[in-house]
């Protein structure tokens, strides 16, 4: 998945957050950790998925150096992964990452995946919402060719071929409305993990939606006046 116009410019919030983060270079690539508890070894996973694509598949590697600048681990709210335009990074969630049940070839094949929607954006391929089915099949397609290079992976090769099947037109799951009520579920889920109470989520997200009317409203009002 992406997030965010690629001319939307990083955020304060991310600029403080990369600068928190523990983070190396790994062969002129920016790899980095906001997890506060063991960072170290987001860091060993993540470099290790590296190793891996460059061992195997050496055409993804250049793809992944070429046209990312960043790998960050970090509290992700919509799926395990998406690619950030503001700061042309591949987002992890920590959460999976961290798992013991996550597998070093799925975080590389993750990288593929984000590393595609960056190469796309380069030629000017929007994330919109009537291309996005088309957008996730080719980076789905980039996954399954990667690995094809491994050996062992059936779950994965399951994975990715199940996710083709759904990259169609017809699935609701691409719809802007959809991914927008994906993010905000994704969001009540890591205000969850970090435990925010549910009273404290509530007000959250009542305040959010009270700001985002007055703001609608307010265009509206302005639009009227110049009219």
């Amino acid at each position: 998945m992406s997030r965010g116009s690629p001319a939307k410019r990083p955020s304060l919030a991310d600029k403080f957050a990369l600068w928190l983060s523990k983070s190396r270079t790994i062969d002129g690539l920016w790899i980095g950790s906001a997890r506060s508890d063991n960072p170290e070894l987001d860091l060993q996973r993540v470099e290790a998925a590296l190793q891996l694509i460059e061992r195997f598949a050496p055409l993804h590697y250049r793809r992944v150096k070429n046209n990312l600048s960043r790998i960050w681990v970090q509290l992700v709210p919509h799926g395990a992964g998406c690619y950030l335009h503001s700061l042309n990074a591949c987002l992890l969630d920590e959460r999976v990452v961290a798992s013991e049940t996550t597998t070093l070839e799925w975080i590389a094949s993750a990288i593929v995946h984000e590393a595609t929607h960056a190469r796309l954006e380069k030629r000017g391929i929007r994330y919109d919402e009537a291309v996005r089915h088309r957008i996730e099949r080719i980076c789905a397609r980039r996954e399954l060719d990667f690995a094809r290079h491994l050996s062992g992976v059936d779950a994965l090769l399951e994975a990715i071929n199940w996710r083709l099947v759904r990259c169609n037109e017809n699935n609701a799951s691409y719809t802007d409305q959809n991914m927008w009520e994906e993010i905000d579920h994704g969001n009540a889920d890591i205000l969850r993990h970090l435990g925010t109470p549910e009273w404290v989520i509530a007000l959250v997200f009542r305040t959010r939606n009270l700001v985002v009317g007055i703001r609608r409203f307010t265009r509206r009002i302005a639009g009227s006046s110049v009219q």
